[in-house]
């Protein structure tokens, strides 16, 4: 590409004026092969309108998030729920991204106890007091993804294991977007999740895990939140990630629902929480765009 050539993220500027600095830096790293340490592809990096238009499909995202933490409550089915959601997005000009994705059947996520995720709404889901549910919402406005989730405690009260699970495992996703910095690799999330969760007898799906996203609902890199340091895909400046750990109080590993091919549940039946933001990499560090 010329100096004067339009620059490939599509800003509008001159390629001198915008990314040639960054390529430059990006072509001379001394990367590590044996630690998988890769650089990103340009698809990966978002312009300063793509990056406006994730936050405003984030904004709907939190804003269903929001309207969960008024309706959840003991007695109430999940399908409610989704419905509501399905609702939201749509009046605020929005898709609800899991519909159809793959041929899930609903809007919304709903994942209950020992449910790890991919939880499917249904009126005979009831929810009881004392449930720990994650409720995973993702919003596409305009081809433009954000992603999320909260955990909730129905009835405001459960168990002190299962309170001390979703407090935790809150804490571990922010010490994982703590460990988001450009020019470092997405390994380091990893390595901070994994660290805090074994450190508090927990253990961590590494099956599953957070991903790129933007353009698309998921996208490279895949996020792991318990991996090595200094590893994998190089983290700049516009790029846009989830930080999203699983964590079981048992066993890491899971089953899939043999009937709906969906449902993932830990494998001894122990509880398992999820909290997810959608992370972007800037100049400084990180900012939040959908939590």
């Amino acid at each position: 590409m010329k100096r004067n050539d339009p620059c490939w993220c599509g800003s509008g500027k001159k390629y001198k004026k915008c990314h040639l600095d960054f390529d430059a830096r990006l072509a001379e790293l001394d990367l590590n092969i044996s630690l998988s340490q890769i650089r990103p592809t340009h698809d990966l990096i978002y312009n300063a309108r793509e990056i406006e238009a994730i936050k405003k499909a984030a904004v709907i995202n939190s804003g269903a998030l929001d309207l969960i933490d008024k309706l959840i409550k003991p007695g109430l089915d999940t399908l409610s729920l989704d419905s509501a959601v399905h609702d939201y997005i749509v009046e605020h000009g929005g898709h609800p991204s899991c519909l159809g994705f793959e041929g899930f059947p609903n809007s919304i996520c709903t994942s209950i106890n020992n449910v790890v995720c991919h939880g499917i709404p249904s009126k005979d889901e009831i929810l009881q007091a004392g449930d720990i549910v994650n409720v995973d919402i993702t919003t596409d406005l305009d081809g433009y993804f954000a992603d999320a989730s909260r955990m909730y405690i129905v009835g405001g009260k459960t168990t002190p294991e299962a309170e001390r699970l979703v407090k935790i495992t809150r804490e571990i996703m922010e010490e994982g977007i703590r460990a988001v910095k450009p020019w470092h690799f997405v390994g380091d999330v990893g390595a901070a999740c994994g660290a805090m969760a074994h450190a508090n007898g927990y253990s961590v799906v590494t099956i599953l895990g957070g991903h790129g996203v933007g353009r698309e609902f998921h996208t490279a890199p895949f996020v792991s939140h318990d991996c090595a340091a200094n590893t994998g895909m190089l983290l700049v400046p516009g790029m846009v990630i989830t930080v999203e750990p699983m964590i079981n109080a048992g066993v890491k590993d899971v089953v899939t629902d043999e009937d709906d091919k969906w449902t993932v549940r830990t494998a001894d039946g122990s509880l398992s929480a999820q909290w997810e933001k959608t992370v972007l990499i800037t100049e400084n560090g990180t900012e939040v765009l959908a939590s």
